[in-house]
């Protein structure tokens, strides 16, 4: 093996096996789960719900349908389904029917209990979608429970921004704004957590780099003026700045899925818990090339 290849072993490495169609699935089936959550709310501020259960429903099938097209044997995505005790993809998929038949009920029917349904499906769908990067212990910006919550936090974000970009046609949402604004605060909460988080505990320098790159235009974009744009559709009761609002804390929750999935998940690598003695000398301190180490509070 050449040293080339040796090192490439030894530090980590962003991952390749989930390119853009793995990333999708987060992205519009976070996106297509949130919205089934916020659409209840919609239907409190006097917005028919059915719209928004539908988009919901296409937005969780196109990101299923993405994945699967990412198999090279498409058919054996039918294996998923056999190991529910083990895996959070088994769950997932085996929420997505019960999510579907209570989408088309809702769609068809519009009973408050079907959409109500409807979004707890959403809700179980967001978590086991959070699930599925922790269980990948190999990256280390996945595999951590603040992950998880600000996977989940984003879903909600994207869901509700998505409703707000529709007070234009539905001018009853300007209220729908303050809980945008609480919720993107959330987000933020929870983002600055997974952060430190990372620090805390170390990780790979090109999995911050990719944050540190990302940061300025999600807190900017995402946070400062999707709050800005919420509060003033909401206050003012103006549906365009509502939707701005809600576009920019759609998007952004989009770009940071992306970003986590595609630019800032690196391997392991490899690490050796202390460095050898030679002769009497006593053990060297640890070594795990690549790492930024951890940072103390």
């Amino acid at each position: 093996m050449s040293d080339n290849k040796i090192l490439d072993r030894v530090v980590p490495r962003q991952q390749r096996e989930w390119d853009i169609k793995g990333a999708l699935n987060f992205i519009l089936g976070g996106a297509g789960s949130g919205l089934l959550v916020a659409s209840p709310f919609a239907a409190m501020l006097g917005a028919d719900p059915r719209p928004f259960v539908a988009l919901g429903m296409a937005l969780v099938a196109g990101g299923l349908f993405s994945v699967w097209l990412k198999i090279g044997r498409p058919w054996r995505a039918f294996h998923v389904v056999r190991r529910p005790s083990t895996s959070w993809m088994t769950r997932e998929a085996l929420i997505a029917p019960f999510l579907f038949v209570a989408c088309l009920l809702g769609i068809l029917t519009g009973a408050p209990l079907f959409v109500l349904v409807a979004a707890l499906m959403g809700a179980l769908y967001a978590y086991a979608q959070a699930r599925i990067l922790k269980a990948n212990i190999g990256i280390s910006a996945w595999r951590r429970w603040s992950c998880v919550a600000l996977i989940v936090v984003t879903a909600v974000v994207e869901g509700v921004g998505i409703v707000a970009f529709s007070a234009p046609f539905w001018p009853s949402l300007a209220p729908l704004g303050f809980l945008l604004a609480a919720l993107v605060v959330a987000r933020y909460i929870a983002w600055t957590n997974y952060i430190a988080d990372l620090r805390r505990t170390g990780a790979p320098k090109g999995t911050l780099e990719a944050f540190d790159v990302f940061a300025p235009r999600f807190l900017i974009l995402g946070h400062a003026a999707a709050i800005v744009f919420a509060l003033i559709g909401a206050i003012g009761a103006y549906p365009t700045a509502l939707a701005l609002g809600g576009a920019f804390a759609a998007v952004a929750g989009a770009l940071f899925k992306y970003t986590l999935v595609c630019r800032a998940a690196f391997t392991q690598g490899f690490a050796l818990p202390r460095t050898p003695a030679r002769g009497r000398s006593k053990p060297g301190p640890g070594l795990q090339p690549g790492w930024q180490p951890p940072q103390a509070n």
